[in-house]
């Protein structure tokens, strides 16, 4: 009983213990092998990636998009409108429980193809 109620405080001081937390922040809540295709911020300001990731959405119907929630608005909408228009499944994430929203870099990912549940076989390469 007492071992039960010290895991039980532990839990509550330290909140839930998650798997591989680091990496699935860098992937917006995924694990690496489920992760098709990542897209960096910076990536996504080109002009060019938007007709690629058009091709790459038609090609592959049986994923999922995740959005980075602390981009530029304009770029999340641009994207989000994208995913509507093929009718493709996606979600805009946000770090739950974080007191203070840090700036994205560019180098940070903002745009995640990944199957929601299976280990991906073959990753897209660009």
């Amino acid at each position: 009983m007492a071992e039960d109620l010290n895991e039980f405080i532990k839990a509550k001081a330290l909140g839930l213990s998650t798997i591989k937390p680091d990496e699935k922040r860098e992937f917006l809540g995924n694990f690496r092998e489920r992760v098709a295709m990542a897209v960096t911020i910076g990536q996504l300001h080109d002009p060019r990636i938007f007709d690629l990731l058009d091709e790459v959405l038609t090609r592959y119907p049986q994923y999922r998009i995740y959005l980075n929630g602390l981009m530029n608005q304009a770029l999340i909408t641009q994207y989000m409108q994208q995913a509507l228009a093929h009718d493709y499944p996606f979600t805009i994430m946000a770090q739950p429980g974080m007191r203070v929203k840090k700036t994205p870099l560019v180098n940070d990912f903002g745009w995640v193809l990944a199957h929601p549940t299976e280990k991906i076989s073959r990753p897209i390469l660009l």
